[in-house]
This record gives structure tokens, C-alpha cells and sequence, in this order.
């Protein structure tokens, strides 16, 4: 036996953040996590609140919205097993401006936001991470304002499915055509109709909130340059690569 290498490796938490610290580091972290159940519509940060945990999703999606005053909403990140719910947090912010909710029920490790903020001083592969991970979040947020304008519906729906399959890990998931609608930054029936174009081409099948990706390549060249230079921006960042979307 190798000394230092007579323990089996530890298991994967599903959360590409946790799994991509180095193995020690993780060893430290992963007593301080617990694994929720988060069901679909579960608000896990609110408007003006005080911040106490973050969340490393490992099935679910949890999204980050925009709330104006006459109610409307808008989608500004969508947040899976790629990343984690807590940027604030790592920056020392405690109040949170946005409003954030579970799309897609799944599972999530939560964490004290003090634990956090403790290991963030403790760690040096968990800084670098939390700081790789704010570039891909501000790179995405720029390059999804230039997909907004220059892109057409068809397009932008079909990356935006191919994205959250990747975040949640599965080709089959549960989603609503108004969160689709806040991520497109649309009216509802126009996501209908996007959607009935891709079940007519055969790539995708509907029914009643869930969806199922039935040929992924295609979806692939029907969708924006956006996915797949925002894959090669995040491979880049975070390193490694994720077998769905390679």
C-alpha cells in the first residue's frame, strides 16, 4: 500500500465546484454540507434578506430573477450542478437584491453562510474556484445580452433546453413555459410556439412541464454560438469538461 493513498477516493457530490476542489479541501468542506430535497417553487433567497446559506445544486436549478415593481420577472442566471447559489456571500454582501427560486426540483448541498465565508479564508483551491466562477457568471450575463438582441427565439430556445440539461444532468427534465418565458425574456405564447417548432422537427417531446431532449446534436447546430463558447469559456475557467456537452 502507497502511504497517503490507502483510502478509497470520496465520492462525488454531483456539484462540479465541490468536485473540482482539490481532494483534501473537499475532505474539509464536505462535513459542513447538507443535502436538501429543494421542490419546484422554493424561494431560497428573497428581496432585501439577510443571505445565511449557499447552495451547491447537484440535480436542481435554481434561478436568479429580477422582480420590477408591477410584478413582471425576468431570469438572470440559472444556477445547476455547474455552479453554486452565493456569490454575494463570497464577496461579503449579506443582502441579497434578487430573488432566487428552485425552477427544477432536485437536490442541492447547503452550507452556513458563515462556514462559507470561513473555508473561502481557509482554502486557497476553493478561492480560486468561487473567483473562476464569478468570470463565467459575468461572461455569461454578457454574452446572453448580446444573445438577446442578435439572436433569433428559435435559437435561443434551443440553447437555453440544452443548458438546463446540462445543469441538471438529465436529457429528461420537469420545466414550465413561464420560467422559459422569464429566461427568454418573452411572452409565454411565444414559447409555445418556439416549443411546437422543435417537437414538430422531432427534437424535443412536451407534456404538461416536462421535457425531453430526443436528439441532441441537431439541437446543438440549431442552437446560438452562445452555447458553445460559453461551454469553452466555463471548461476553460473551472477546468475539465462535461461529458453531455463535450
Amino acid at each position: 500500500t502507497v502511504p497517503g493513498h490507502d483510502q478509497a477516493p470520496m465520492a462525488p457530490t454531483g456539484n462540479r465546484i465541490l468536485d473540482s476542489l482539490p481532494p483534501a479541501e473537499r475532505a474539509q468542506m464536505l462535513p459542513k454540507l447538507t443535502l436538501l430535497q429543494l421542490p419546484y417553487g422554493q424561494q431560497l433567497y428573497g428581496l432585501g434578506a439577510r443571505v445565511t446559506h449557499v447552495y451547491f445544486p447537484q440535480t436542481a436549478l435554481i434561478s436568479e430573477l429580477v422582480v420590477l415593481s408591477d410584478g413582471r420577472q425576468i431570469e438572470v442566471a440559472a444556477i445547476g450542478r455547474h455552479g453554486f447559489l452565493g456569490l454575494r456571500v463570497a464577496m461579503g454582501v449579506e443582502m441579497e437584491t434578487l430573488v432566487s427560486v428552485t425552477q427544477v426540483p432536485g437536490e442541492a448541498w447547503a452550507m452556513e453562510a458563515m462556514e462559507f465565508q470561513a473555508a473561502l479564508a481557509a482554502l486557497p483551491g476553493l478561492r480560486r474556484l468561487v473567483a473562476a466562477y464569478g468570470v463565467v457568471r459575468f461572461i455569461q450575463v454578457a454574452q446572453f445580452a448580446a444573445c438577446h438582441a442578435l439572436h433569433s427565439l428559435r435559437q435561443r430556445c434551443a440553447r437555453t433546453l440544452l443548458e438546463v440539461s446540462d445543469q441538471v444532468g438529465a436529457d429528461d427534465f420537469f420545466i414550465t413555459q413561464r420560467f422559459l418565458a422569464a429566461m427568454l425574456g418573452v411572452h409565454r405564447p411565444s414559447v409555445t410556439v418556439a416549443l411546437r417548432r422543435l417537437q414538430w422537427a422531432g427534437l424535443i417531446s412536451s407534456r404538461r412541464g416536462r421535457i425531453r431532449i430526443r436528439h441532441r446534436a441537431p439541437l446543438v447546430e440549431m442552437a446560438c454560438e452562445c452555447y458553445r463558447f460559453i461551454i469553452a469559456e466555463t471548461n476553460r475557467l473551472l477546468g475539465g469538461a462535461d461529458a453531455r456537452s463535450a
